[in-house]
């Protein structure tokens, strides 16, 4: 990759101990359309995990790595969430730190970090790559629990069970992009599902089982589910340190 072309200071800097008042021995302020590149970067805190319920980066924060991720969008309607209620209310009888998704998508990819400089040649080849694809639907009905790479975290979830052929296909495209940029491609023969719940640790020996077929039951027997858990797919989403790209699908 190419290397950065733009060193800088603060503006404020002092002259140079000894310098004697010369104007030529003090450095030229940095232009503002520079500065505000890096305006995101030199905003971030540093990552707290109990300001986040516990949670614990898969990797750390270094300045100028954006964390990145190609998923599909889902926007929960009323009885979704009405489900995702009974799913969390019962779950907690056996882990009673099981908490609620905010947000609810399909992964696409790993979370893989990028350079600054990398971002918006990233997103045109995802652009290209993605731009035959049409929208389809998919069914999520089938739950199952899983854990994080470094089993940090362990989720409840809404696998796929028809459309997984289409996703298959994108997650392949998606992969030539990560290849391009010597990135990690996604997990080999993938579990599509949607997250609905989690908790922090590896807690898959209190939610399988008995929880797991109880979970089940209440998605079989939820009114409506075969018509709220039939999703059709729209768009691709990248989310980018703290930049959302939208790939519409035909």
């Amino acid at each position: 990759m190419r290397a950065a072309l733009v060193g800088y200071s603060s503006s404020e800097e002092e002259e140079e101990e000894g310098g004697g008042g010369s104007r030529g021995s003090r450095r030229l302020p940095v232009p503002e359309s520079v500065l505000a590149m890096f305006e995101e970067e030199r905003d971030e805190k540093r990552d707290d995990s109990a300001l986040h319920g516990g949670r614990v980066r898969c990797f750390p924060h270094e300045r100028g790595s954006w964390a990145t991720h190609v998923y599909l969008p889902y926007q929960a309607q009323e009885e979704f969430l009405e489900l995702l209620e009974l799913l969390v209310s019962h779950a907690r009888t056996y882990v009673p730190s099981v908490t609620a998704m905010e947000e609810f998508h399909v992964s696409l990819s790993q979370s893989v970090v990028l350079r600054y400089h990398w971002i918006n040649p990233f997103m045109q080849s995802l652009k290209e790559r993605l731009a035959s694809f049409h929208r389809f639907f998919c069914v999520a009905d089938q739950v199952k629990v899983y854990t994080n790479q470094n089993k940090t975290r362990t989720f409840v979830g809404l696998e796929v069970s028809t459309g997984h052929f289409q996703l298959l296909e994108m997650v392949s495209e998606v992969d030539k992009v990560m290849e391009e940029y010597d990135l990690p491609v996604f997990y080999k023969d993938p579990s599509f599902h949607i997250s609905m719940a989690w908790c922090v640790g590896d807690l898959r020996g209190s939610l399988e089982g008995q929880c797991l077929q109880e979970l089940q039951d209440i998605v079989d027997t939820f009114e409506d589910s075969a018509r709220i858990l039939r999703v059709q797919w729209e768009q691709i989403r990248c989310k980018s340190g703290n930049k959302f790209f939208c790939f519409p699908l035909r």
